[in-house]
């Protein structure tokens, strides 16, 4: 079972900035997942919201601002004063980050729920090919047709279902329209769910995991990976569970 740190080591360090994804490395997760949206100058940031005001000292729309004015905007949130200034990160920032690192595997999470970003697809692809990093990478979005609209520029690059809900046949559902994964919300899998999804041959990354319980549970039930704001804590029962095997 994969660990991965979500929006980087984002349970001890400002989160989607580019000091939360080093530490996620230093913590040995085998990859990051992050949020990405476009600036008013087509800059393709990560950050969670589709306003900067919960994690910034600014507020108002990423889109309404261009990448150099989102820069002078403090992204550590509720760690402000604690590891200094963080500044919004873009994706290009972030795969110079862990392109050297070998098989680190990254979960880009289109934000297109609200703001739609006409584009966005082919602009997150632009930067994959051009660092080289198609075979680490999945696409993922609670936009289901954005995820489509990927699939159709580059059927190649591994892409997956978010949800938070119950969906009854998930995977089969996720299969017929040549997707292969699903991203559940982890309360709603049980050996009913993940059976159904296994069945059809799709991958479970399921979120937001932060208990060593739920890591254990998981990790019986055959999840593919959990994406945690504590990777250490999931490398450590993962390991566990694997000695014990």
């Amino acid at each position: 079972m994969l660990n991965i740190a979500h929006r980087g080591f984002s349970g001890k360090y400002p989160e989607n900035t580019l000091l939360a994804f080093q530490k996620a490395i230093e913590a040995g997760a085998d990859g990051a997942e992050l949020d990405v949206h476009l600036t008013k100058d087509n800059v393709v940031v990560v950050i969670h919201d589709e306003r900067i005001d919960r994690t910034t000292d600014g507020e108002g729309f990423v889109a309404d601002y261009t990448y150099g004015e989102l820069c002078s905007f403090d992204a550590s949130a509720t760690f402000k004063g604690v590891y200094g200034f963080n500044k919004i990160p873009t994706l290009r920032e972030y795969f110079e980050l862990v392109k050297p690192v070998e098989g680190f595997i990254t979960n880009i999470e289109l934000k297109t729920g609200i703001n739609e970003y006409p584009g966005i697809e082919k602009a997150v692809l632009d930067l994959i090919e051009e660092f080289g990093l198609e075979d680490r990478i999945i696409i993922s979005s609670f936009n289901h047709y954005s995820v489509m609209r990927f699939k159709e520029i580059k059927p190649g690059i591994v892409c997956g279902y978010l949800t938070g809900e119950w969906i009854y046949n998930f995977g089969e559902y996720t299969k017929s329209r040549g997707v292969e994964c699903v991203h559940p919300h982890f309360i709603t899998l049980n050996e009913t769910s993940v059976a159904e999804i296994k069945a059809q041959g799709i991958r479970i990354n399921t979120w937001t995991v932060n208990s060593p319980e739920e890591v254990r549970r998981l990790y019986k039930l055959g999840a593919d990976a959990v994406i945690t704001n504590y990777p250490d804590m999931a490398k450590a029962v993962i390991e566990e569970n694997i000695s014990e095997r």
